[in-house]
């Protein structure tokens, strides 16, 4: 196995679990040079992974400085995990996300006006990526690391508001909690559940009706409302697009216009009767 380790608490609680396991681990740190602590970064996760018998691999990555840094160092470190899994020979890459970071992504995508496919939250598996610890919470693998006095980084980004997922951690789901009197994360993980599991069986319909074999633009004008905009969504992947991103793809469809621009660097065009989806 591939573990995916920043040498934060989690990462470094899901290595030792996976060393307990029995699991081989691979410790895989993703070094984005975004950060002037990254060469501690790195060696932490080297010490970590010495002190508990598992492997270690270092996997530098450029991420240019620009918008929309998060989403484009979130996949230079997927492409740099999918690389490390093939030259490990490893079956899947673990990720230390937990039920606090499913409720703030639940929250996220709620902002964005994602649809059920984004209040479905992070998949347990999705490809060959695994999130093991979706029913542990954050605290538990801070206890983790003490009980075992292992060492964790600290990202300084982690406590900056200027990312929105800072801010949903350290002011929205605290303000919600205490409006709900009692603790969220659960509840909005349970939700994710709930929302994971239709949104699967509404995927299969969506596949019938609009299958990958065809990006027919006449096909997709032909479904129902609903099944055209779930296949458009499955269709596009992370990260969901939201409502009135899906409405634009079936303007294109239906030849109001010939092409519109996502989230993530993306456009989606029609050629030939076909809907294409590339870089921006």
């Amino acid at each position: 196995m591939v573990v995916a380790c920043s040498g934060g608490p989690d990462s470094v609680a899901l290595l030792a679990l996976a060393c307990d396991a029995d699991l081989d681990p691979v410790a895989v740190h993703v070094d984005h040079g975004l950060r002037a602590e990254h060469a501690d970064d790195a060696a932490l996760v080297q010490e970590v992974a010495g002190q508990l018998g598992a492997r270690f691999v270092l996997a530098p990555v450029l991420v240019e400085p620009g918008g929309n840094l998060e989403a484009r160092a979130r996949d230079a470190r997927a492409e740099a995990l999918r690389r490390a899994r093939v030259d490990t020979r490893s079956s899947v890459v673990l990720l230390g996300h937990t039920q606090d970071d499913q409720a703030e992504t639940v929250l996220l995508n709620l902002m964005r006006g994602a649809a059920g496919s984004g209040l479905a939250g992070m998949a347990y598996q999705r490809d060959e990526f695994v999130r093991p610890l979706l029913a542990m919470r954050r605290s538990d693998t801070h206890a983790i690391c003490a009980a075992l006095h292992l060492p964790v980084a600290r990202d300084a980004m982690n406590d900056d508001p200027a990312f929105r997922r800072v801010a949903v951690r350290r002011d929205v789901l605290p303000l919600l909690t205490d409006v709900a009197g009692r603790d969220l994360v659960p509840v909005l993980a349970r939700q994710a559940d709930i929302m994971r599991e239709e949104s699967a069986f509404l995927d299969e319909l969506a596949v019938a009706a609009w299958p990958d074999s065809t990006t027919s633009a006449r096909a997709l004008r032909e479904l129902p409302p609903v099944l055209a905009q779930r296949a458009v969504r499955r269709w596009l992947g992370p990260p969901p697009p939201s409502r009135a991103e899906v409405a634009r793809v079936l303007e294109v469809a239906h030849g109001s216009v010939r092409a519109t621009e996502l989230a993530g660097g993306r456009v989606v065009r029609r050629s030939g009767g076909q809907l294409l989806v590339e870089p921006r």
